[in-house]
C-alpha cells in the first residue's frame, strides 16, 4: 500500500524547497536540479499546484514560480488532496461496482476511523514543519534532535570497503 505517491512527494519537496526562498520566483530549472526531480515531471507537477492556487508563477527572465502562502498555512494535506484527493484506503468496491454491504459493514467503520485519524494528522503537518524537520531542528515527536551521526556511519562504511578492497 502506498499512502504518498511519488508526484506527491516531488510537490511537497517543490513547495518546501519554495518556502526556503520566500518571495522569490525560482525557476523549474533550478528547482529540478535542487530537488534531483525530472524537469518535465516537475513542470506538470508545477502546474497543477498553480491551478491549486498553492503557487504563484511570473514570466521572463526573473521569472519562475513562488509559494503563495507562508509556510505554517500550507498543510501537508493541501498537496495530497491535489494530487491524490482524499484519503482512502479502500474503495469498497468489486468488479467496478460499490459493495452492496457498504453501508453496515463494521470493517468499514474501522477503516473510516483511520482514515479520518490520517486526515487529521497529515492536517496537522505545514510546510513550515516539515522544513523545520529537515532543518535538524525537531523529530517526528517535535523533540530536538541530537546531533547527527553521519561521519562514523560514514567512517564504517569506508572502513569496509577498504576490507573489502584490500583482500
Amino acid at each position: 500500500m502506498r499512502l504518498i505517491t511519488k508526484e506527491t512527494d516531488y510537490a511537497i519537496r517543490a513547495v518546501m524547497q519554495l518556502a526556503r526562498q520566500p518571495g522569490v520566483f525560482v525557476s523549474s530549472a533550478d528547482m529540478a536540479a535542487a530537488e534531483k526531480i525530472p524537469l518535465p515531471f516537475l513542470r506538470r507537477i508545477l502546474q497543477r499546484l498553480l491551478k491549486a492556487g498553492l503557487v504563484a508563477s511570473r514570466e521572463g527572465a526573473a521569472g519562475g514560480v513562488s509559494l503563495q502562502a507562508h509556510p505554517e498555512r500550507v498543510q501537508m494535506l493541501d498537496i495530497m488532496k491535489v494530487f491524490q484527493g482524499q484519503i482512502e484506503l479502500s474503495e469498497c468496491m468489486f468488479r467496478k461496482k460499490l459493495c452492496a454491504n457498504r453501508g453496515t459493514c463494521v470493517l468499514r467503520r474501522r477503516i473510516r476511523a483511520i482514515e479520518q485519524k490520517l486526515t487529521d494528522e497529515f492536517a496537522g503537518i505545514s510546510i513550515a514543519d516539515l522544513l523545520s524537520d529537515a532543518a535538524g531542528k525537531t523529530n517526528l515527536r517535535g523533540q530536538a534532535c541530537k546531533p547527527a551521526r553521519a561521519k562514523r556511519i560514514g567512517r564504517r562504511r569506508d572502513s569496509a570497503i577498504k576490507k573489502r578492497g584490500a583482500r
